[in-house]
């Protein structure tokens, strides 16, 4: 999504219009190997590296008073951590489910209702499938990255105002992994 315009991407200047956030509640689950990309980076930067992660039934980064990440800066309201963000958060607004039966991930896209962004890159064709292409990689990078126990935690939290924009088959490891 790199249509770029007056200095922003076409998703920020969406995106920073929305009364809604990404950033707010979500709780992206953060893999061992994103942990350490992330503390690399901030380290790097000289930023905040204490009480950022915490664990509840998966890792994730901590969150404000308001339930914001704590990547996420109020008043630029994007991301400080954008260049090596959690998979889930490259993915947006694409996410997933996984049907162990089927042997299938299946994969959808958020609706207009709680994502304007989705919606204009939906009618994108273009953008839609290279956004949609990264998506997948992001995704199975971090389901095959996550503990069974985090994963079968992330599959129970409920993904409403979504509908379902295809499937791929399941790599055997990963079955293997929730059926541990």
């Amino acid at each position: 999504m790199s249509e770029d315009r007056t200095g922003k991407t076409y998703s920020f200047d969406v995106c920073s219009e929305c009364k809604l956030s990404c950033c707010q509640d979500a709780n992206p689950p953060v893999t061992q190997k994103r942990r350490q990309i992330l503390m690399n980076f901030l380290n790097e930067n000289r930023m905040l590296t204490e009480n950022i992660f915490i664990r509840d039934d998966h890792p994730h980064p901590a969150t404000d008073a308001q339930k914001f990440c704590v990547f996420y800066n109020k008043e630029t309201r994007k991301c400080r951590v954008h260049l090596v963000k959690p998979e889930t958060c490259k993915a947006g607004p694409i996410t997933f489910d996984i049907n162990v039966q089927k042997g299938k991930i299946e994969w959808f896209l958020k609706k207009k209702d709680i994502c304007a962004f989705a919606e204009i890159m939906y009618q994108n064709k273009t953008q839609f499938k290279e956004h949609f292409e990264v998506a997948k990689i992001e995704i199975i990078r971090l389901i095959c990255d996550l503990d069974s126990e985090a994963l079968k935690a992330i599959l129970k939290i409920a993904e409403p105002q979504t509908f379902k924009i295809g499937e791929d088959a399941l790599p055997q490891e990963i079955i293997e992994k929730l059926q541990s």
